[in-house]
Order: C-alpha cells, then sequence, then structure tokens
C-alpha cells in the first residue's frame, strides 16, 4: 500500500476537549479494513481508544500479577487503595486463602486517628504496622509485595516501610 493510495481518516473526535475528558488517557488504535473503497484505494482508519485511570491501574495490576505470586512460604501482601479507605491482605495464591487482613474501616486502626478526607500517610504506616504484627503473630515473617497497579510512593511507600520496619521481609 502506497502513501498516495491510502487515505487518512479520524474517527471518535468527540473525546477531544471538554470537561468530561479530562480523566481520560486517549490512544491510537489502528483498523484496516477489509474492502476497498469504490475508485479502489484503501482507507486506514486511525481511532483514539479512551481508558480512564482505573483500567489503566488494573491493566498494570495484572501485569504485576502475573509476575508475583502467594506461596505458603512467601504470601502475597497485597495493597488496595480507595478514596476512604486503605486494604491490605496476606494471600497464599496456591490454596487461594487469605491469611491476614487489615484495613482502615477497622475500629482499632481508626479509633487512634482522626481522618475526613481518606487516609493519609500517618494511617498508611499504621495500617503496615498492624499488618505486620497480625503476621509475626501467625508465623508469617517473609513476603512478596504487590503494590496493586499503584506507584511505589505515598501511602503505598508508607505502608510498606512501616511493615518492613515492625519485622516483614520483602
Amino acid at each position: 500500500m502506497s502513501s498516495a493510495a491510502a487515505s487518512l481518516s479520524f474517527l471518535g473526535s468527540s473525546f477531544l476537549g471538554g470537561a468530561s475528558s479530562q480523566n481520560l488517557r486517549n490512544r491510537l488504535q489502528l483498523n484496516f479494513p477489509a474492502t476497498t473503497s469504490s475508485s479502489g484505494q484503501h482507507s486506514l482508519a486511525v481511532q483514539a481508544k479512551a481508558t480512564t485511570r482505573r483500567e489503566d491501574r488494573q491493566a498494570r495490576h495484572s501485569r504485576i500479577r502475573k509476575k508475583v505470586e502467594g506461596t505458603s512460604e512467601r504470601p502475597r501482601l497485597s495493597v488496595f487503595r480507595s478514596n476512604k479507605h486503605l486494604y491490605v491482605q496476606v494471600i497464599d495464591d496456591s490454596k487461594m486463602h487469605t491469611l491476614a487482613a487489615v484495613s482502615t474501616m477497622q475500629k482499632s486502626i481508626s479509633e487512634g486517628l482522626d481522618y475526613t478526607a481518606g487516609p493519609t500517610i500517618e494511617v498508611a504506616k499504621k495500617v503496615g504496622e498492624a499488618i505486620a504484627k497480625s503476621c509475626l503473630e501467625k508465623g508469617i515473617s517473609k513476603v512478596a509485595f504487590d503494590r496493586g497497579g499503584y506507584p511505589y510512593h505515598g501511602r503505598v511507600e508508607a505502608l510498606a516501610d512501616a511493615a518492613r520496619e515492625h519485622g516483614l521481609q520483602f
């Protein structure tokens, strides 16, 4: 297909501009149609594929999960972060069993701290300390850290550092 024979058309321009598209990332996807036009020319359509931040995080998490697996000797420490809460689980993937879990919804974590806008770094440190104590009580000292597709920064980093300081080995 020569460059003169290919016509370029841009589809789905509704994602350009506007307040509703601020959280969308646009990626290009090439579609090659099977038919040719009446003049015998091939047409090449470039279509924008918009993904949300959540979909991007889930894709990163699935790539991480291909590499990080929890076993009986070294279970997986999985982190989930929402706008209001922080959840941590220690999971044995071979048995599909949760060995320990801590979240900011538990009264022992949320009692001492006053946070209304969501978990802060101090809250993440307290959660990391609690999960480390829970694991050490159950005889778990080594874990594989699964950051859940989130950047290793801020609350996720504080949680991991606090768990390390209180005896867990990553």
